[in-house]
């Protein structure tokens, strides 16, 4: 984390609420993924956090990435550009998947001309797709356990496994490449059989492709839902992915491609919220404090992502139970009722980390207050 010194620096000179995003992190968390995964080539979830400099710094690094709608599609394109245009048109698939297996007509229209790599789990996914993008790569998504997952997926896409060669056979007969499967366990899964058992689903459903003569595939997209530490629960990230390169090379050859979709555990530890202190209560016995950033705002992963964050003082002194208020007039917007903090006056700084993922990326305008400066650190 950056040294609570430079926050407040600061903090006093570009005002609160604060939310600052620590580029060194950004790579460290990459390159610490590759380390531990090196068959396994980044995609890094852009909805995690779509800003544009965190965009270009993975890029930078050697990310590939995973856009789920087509503004996010241009936030990537933008740093493709930079490319020649006699490699660009190529280098789009070794750089992108659109994983979001449903999409509006619209949005098919306007991904065909680059010939996307998409995802789909269902036959109308393929009608459209034959009518609004036919020079699209297909990878077919299958639905895989979620068990224990901060966020479950499965109940809103994947294919059942025993469809799953129908559907490619579907695809093929529409004149679709189907390129291979993709599967996601889950948000933050800190259950890592969801991973084993994914995978053991993915290996039995390209056996049974190649026994029907669908012996083309050459591609698994694991997901993403590599859990970020925000506390001592969560397994140090080796753990997993000693699991993970056992299982893969188990069951995989070596011209089986390997990609993951990393969003959360690229960008949850490189970012945090600085907030000041701007109102104070007692009630039913209890502090009461109100700061400038809220469930609306940065803190929106409460609600969304179903992530507590907590709060920490600059400032010294004992602790006690008190609950945290957003600025909104609306009583959702709680942060926290148990909350341990010194004794705090109004003006005072406090600073959540770990809150780079799925914050202000989800923010919102609510009741006319702004949304966090974003702050650029590289150290």
């Amino acid at each position: 984390m950056i040294p609570l010194k430079q926050l407040r620096k600061l903090a006093e000179e570009h005002g609160t609420p604060l939310f600052v995003v620590d580029h060194d992190e950004v790579r460290r968390n990459y390159f610490e993924f590759k380390r531990h995964l090196p068959r396994v080539q980044a995609y890094y979830a852009v909805k995690a956090n779509p800003d544009p400099a965190i965009v270009k710094t993975l890029y930078d690094a050697g990310a590939s990435f995973d856009v789920a709608s087509f503004p996010e599609f241009l936030i990537v394109h933008e740093n493709i550009k930079r490319l020649p245009a006699r490699v660009r048109q190529d280098y789009i698939w070794d750089k992108i998947i659109y994983a979001n297996p449903i999409k509006a007509v619209d949005t098919l229209a306007q991904l065909d001309p680059y010939k996307p790599l998409v995802t789909y789990d269902n036959h109308e996914e393929i009608n459209k797709m034959a009518c609004c993008a036919p020079h699209a790569g297909l990878v077919l998504r299958i639905q895989v356990p979620n068990t224990g997952s901060m966020v479950e997926l499965s109940s809103k896409f994947g294919a059942a496994p025993g469809d799953a060669v129908d559907l490619i056979e579907a695809a093929r007969a529409a004149g679709f490449v189907v390129e291979g499967l993709s599967f996601h366990v889950g948000s933050q899964a800190t259950n890592f059989d969801n991973y084993i058992q994914a995978l053991g689903i993915a290996a039995d459903i390209f056996h049974e492709a190649r026994l029907r003569g669908h012996d083309k595939m050459n591609l698994l997209d694991i997901g993403g839902g590599f859990p970020a530490p925000y506390d001592a629960s969560v397994k140090p990230f080796g753990v997993l992915a000693r699991l993970l390169r056992k299982e893969i090379d188990r069951l995989f050859p070596k011209d089986i491609e390997i990609i993951a979709e990393p969003g959360r555990f690229m960008v949850a530890t490189a970012a945090t919220l600085v907030v000041k202190v701007i109102g104070k209560a007692t009630r039913d016995g209890k502090p009461c404090y109100y700061v400038d950033d809220g469930l609306y705002g940065t803190f929106s992963g409460i609600l969304f992502d179903h992530c507590q964050y907590h709060l920490d003082a600059f400032k010294k002194g004992r602790k006690e139970i008190c609950s945290v208020f957003g600025p909104t007039c609306d009583a959702l917007d709680t942060i926290s009722r148990a909350e341990y903090l010194p004794n705090l006056a109004l003006g005072d700084l406090l600073y959540s980390k770990n809150i780079g993922a799925y914050s202000n990326a989800s923010a919102t305008d609510f009741n006319g207050f702004p949304r966090a400066k974003v702050v650029h650190v590289n150290r």
